[in-house]
């Protein structure tokens, strides 16, 4: 077993040259200094509620990224998991009284217990129907989402209160709010970052690139891909949670297919299976939406041709294009 250990730890140092290694990480630097810089400027800059939208929907994709990106497993019912989540999450804040970390991580619990459920149905189909499985398996997540008493049917559950972090710091204060999202939302991004670049994170790589040789090697596969589907959950769980700690209300729009639809867009827009490249296309999208909310339901159109010019031109993605243009392995 130290063998196939070797052959998976090793499968991302294995490619590319040591000079377009080292190139990686310093470029993979750059990003972090750039996005840490950002984090700490963006309220002098910009509507701090708006930056709390782009954090959240930046960790859903990169949540969904590691699945598709990195698993190879294509879901298209993970708004089940982020709008699951939101209600759970608000309910328990309004009605249950939990202080508002408890709030998030009672919603990122459920999300990671749904991920479980739902996960252990979908991996044993691939391609499309393992996409299908988990579009009618959200299908029946948001009829519950619509019919449950506790959720408040089409008009949403309203009126969650923000309360106070750690009993003395008021949420309701806008930059207070912004600080503790952009703490949720770097903390769930550095548990992704450690888990692509962990030995776990090296198996799943392969199970995308090889699933048959990894199975050959002696890697239960089907546990694997599962406890990547339940991680990828959990963290768009947490997403949700945060988003409806943020506006205070969670909405059917969180849990319709529509939702599982924006978040694809922004992972193949950013770059599938980069590390950065989900944030990127997240910013792009939601950034567009609000630059162009005047023009009404005219801003979809205008998304999905900027997204067919994208793919035209950047077939890899514009931050994967990017790291091909740099000519290094992964950005």
């Amino acid at each position: 077993m130290s063998n196939t250990t070797t052959d998976i730890g090793e499968f991302e140092e294995n490619t590319g040259e040591p000079e377009h290694r080292t190139r990686s990480r310093i470029w993979q630097g750059v990003f972090w200094v750039a996005l840490i810089g950002f984090l700490l400027i963006a309220p002098a800059l910009l509507y701090p509620v708006f930056v709390m939208q782009l954090l959240c929907f930046a960790l859903f994709a990169a949540a969904f990224n590691l699945l598709i990106g990195f698993t190879g497993l294509l879901s298209f019912g993970h708004a089940a998991f982020f709008g699951g989540a939101a209600y759970i999450a608000g309910h328990a804040l309004k009605v249950w009284g939990f202080p508002p970390l408890l709030g998030i991580a009672t919603g990122t619990l459920f999300a990671a217990a749904l991920g479980w459920a739902v996960g252990s149905l979908a991996i044993r189909r691939q391609g499309i129907y393992f996409a299908m499985i988990t579009l009618a398996l959200a299908q029946i997540v948001y009829f519950l989402v619509l019919q449950l008493p506790f959720t408040g049917g089409e008009d949403g559950l309203q009126g969650i209160p923000r309360g106070h972090l750690l009993g003395f710091i008021d949420l309701n204060q806008p930059l207070a709010m912004y600080y503790t999202v952009a703490a949720i939302f770097l903390i769930g991004f550095l548990v992704i970052y450690r888990i692509i670049h962990s030995p776990f994170g090296q198996v799943l790589q392969a199970i995308r690139e090889n699933e048959p040789r990894a199975l050959s090697l002696g890697y239960n596969v089907d546990r694997f891909k599962l406890l990547a589907f339940v991680l990828s959950a959990a963290l768009a769980g947490l997403a949700g949670s945060t988003k409806a700690l943020v506006f205070q209300f969670a909405s059917l729009t969180d849990a319709q297919w529509q939702m599982s639809g924006e978040v694809i867009l922004m992972t193949l827009l950013g770059g599938m299976g980069t590390i950065f490249g989900p944030v990127v296309g997240a910013f792009i999208v939601v950034a567009l939406q609000h630059a162009l909310s005047g023009i009404g339901s005219w801003v979809q159109v205008v998304i999905g041709g900027t997204f067919i010019a994208c793919v035209l031109l950047f077939r890899r993605g514009i931050v994967g294009e990017l790291a091909r243009l740099l000519k290094i392995n992964s950005l």
